[in-house]
């Protein structure tokens, strides 16, 4: 409401242009009908934004890339994976020797471009969920025997999924286990789930200010994306291409 509120004002003020900077997208996963009678919030959102007078929204690895089609308006879907590849190569030493995972289906594309560009291996887990945030059963497809595994998704709520995808890796043999991930949520019992498992690190960018997190658990490793954010804000201010960002990460 606050943002609406500041839109609305600096619209009313007779602003030339508004772009509304939205790290992460809210109500991103309510993207579609998963049952008859459910709202599609991201679109409820999308409208808001809109009537209350943004002309540009820069956002950061939404849920679902169709949410970019609920608008009218330009939206720029930055990716944090060139972050995501400096981090790897910069404080994971074998990292040519790794195996990227995907805790679920969903996320095999963003999986098999990280893969594609360190030329390593991916695998995914495949699995069941009874209930809404309940994962049911596992299974993993790929090899990740003898390897170091990372865990890459673009956003964790309450852990469940990435910790259980965790102890199945090292089930399956992987020598030490990593998440990366996007947007940390981290709600409910996701810290002491993170604590007890079996997590060298847990790295997240700082989409959402993770400082608070990051005092109850050590495992807990921020890459900072606000230099993306920064540039892209720059670029479109002096109506620069913001292509560059989504392979590079601004010096």
């Amino acid at each position: 409401m606050e943002l609406l509120i500041m839109i609305n004002a600096c619209k009313i003020a007779s602003a030339s242009r508004v772009t509304a900077v939205i790290p992460c997208f809210p109500y991103a996963r309510q993207d579609k009908k998963d049952k008859s009678r459910a709202p599609i919030s991201a679109k409820l959102v999308a409208n808001m934004l809109s009537v209350a007078g943004a002309d540009h929204i820069i956002t950061m690895d939404l849920h679902a890339s169709q949410i970019q089609g609920f608008f009218d308006i330009p939206v720029d879907n930055l990716y944090a994976e060139p972050a995501v590849l400096k981090w790897i190569r910069e404080n994971i030493s074998e990292w040519r020797n790794c195996t990227i995972v995907s805790p679920d289906a969903g996320g095999a594309k963003r999986v098999t471009s990280i893969a594609d560009r360190l030329n390593v291996d991916f695998a995914l887990i495949h699995k069941e969920r009874k209930k809404a945030n309940e994962v049911d059963r596992m299974v993993l497809v790929g090899d990740v025997k003898d390897r170091v595994a990372i865990l890459v998704d673009d956003m964790a709520d309450t852990c469940g999924t990435i910790c259980h995808a965790a102890d199945k890796l090292l089930s399956a043999g992987a020598t030490r286990v990593y998440a990366i991930l996007t947007h940390g949520i981290f709600s409910g019992p996701a810290i002491s789930r993170i604590n007890n498992a079996c997590f060298e690190a847990v790295v997240v960018t700082n989409t959402i200010p993770q400082e608070d997190k990051m005092r109850h658990c050590s495992k807990i490793q921020v890459i900072d994306i606000s230099m993306i954010l920064a540039e892209a804000i720059r670029r479109t201010h002096n109506g620069e291409s913001v292509s560059y960002l989504f392979s590079h990460v601004p010096l």
